[in-house]
């Protein structure tokens, strides 16, 4: 049996003369967070609505649960949750209210799954509380909570943690950690808070002008993002020699720029100055590098551009 949840094919939308994406294709897979990654306009939200079924494809297709979306809507919109821009919450009702409307509203008979979803969220013993009084957290999670109405096993967070305060980042990434590791759910999760996703996704998806510019799990992730030691001399050959039988090691890469990125690091960095010196190596350059996801994701799409 497939563990695709979701499989994107050539997908391209355009509004007038402007093209939102271009020639999109992705897989995603069961029990698995995707953080989804892009600056302002990169097309994350548009991304969202071709699935959900909230926009149509101007090419290519959506196929949810090996069904083709737009052929078989009804079908698959009850197996996917999606909280998209703002929660549908209503201020003048509680918590329960909320959650007993929404039941209401979509048929759903079992009303027990109300309280075992605001138990999960942490909403259960708000009580009485109106939802304009609540916290942008637990906003946030009560919205969550209705998403997750009908066992839904795709998810889809557009900004779920956009100016929340510290305890209520923390709050959400707990919740979205549980779903996945209790709920086995597939969240597709967008934000500009990339310290934060790092801490919760297992893949990334970096978008850039309606592209997509690099797919790599969270173990690919760090391969890219681990630390290490740049260095330049007068002859990249000769340093390249002293590397190998100096230091004994041949983990290090020769870059465009004709400086050798070390990725062995000793706890004395001193030391390979040493080793370089006596090998007749002039350094003109020698730094140790940390990169980040917010590093790699500027390296990916190039320039200085605000995430």
């Amino acid at each position: 049996m497939s563990n695709t949840v979701l499989e994107i094919k050539n997908l391209s939308k355009r509004y007038n003369s402007q093209w939102a994406l271009r020639n999109i294709n992705l897989r995603l897979e069961k029990g698995r967070i995707y953080g989804l990654i892009g600056k302002n306009g990169a097309g994350k939200t548009t991304l969202m609505r071709m699935v959900t079924g909230l926009g149509f494809p101007t090419e290519g297709a959506v196929v949810l649960f090996g069904k083709n979306n737009n052929n078989c809507l009804k079908d698959t919109a009850r197996r996917i949750g999606a909280l998209i821009e703002y929660p549908a919450v209503i201020g003048n009702m509680t918590a329960k209210e909320n959650m007993h409307f929404q039941c209401l509203m979509r048929g759903l008979p079992n009303f027990e799954l109300e309280d075992e979803l605001l138990e999960l969220t942490g909403l259960k013993d708000t009580g009485i509380k109106k939802v304009k009084n609540f916290s942008l957290g637990m906003k946030q999670r009560l919205g969550i909570a209705i998403v997750l109405l009908g066992s839904p096993e795709l998810l889809l967070l557009d900004e779920p943690i956009n100016a929340l305060d510290p305890s209520g980042v923390i709050e959400i990434r707990n919740l979205l950690k549980r779903l996945r590791e209790f709920e086995n759910k597939t969240i597709l999760i967008s934000s500009h808070n990339l310290p934060e996703l790092y801490q919760i996704a297992t893949d990334y998806i970096i978008i850039h002008n309606g592209e997509i510019k690099d797919v790599l799990t969270h173990e690919e992730l760090e391969e890219h993002c681990k630390s290490y030691i740049s260095i330049k001399s007068t002859d990249k050959n000769k340093l390249a020699v002293a590397l190998e039988k100096g230091l004994g090691t041949n983990n290090f890469q020769v870059m465009p720029d004709k400086s050798i990125n070390l990725y062995d690091i000793p706890d004395d960095t001193e030391y390979i100055g040493q080793v370089l010196y006596d090998n007749g190596v002039v350094v003109t350059k020698l730094a140790v590098i940390e990169t980040s996801l917010e590093e790699y994701y500027m390296r990916v799409i190039g320039g200085d551009v605000d995430a």
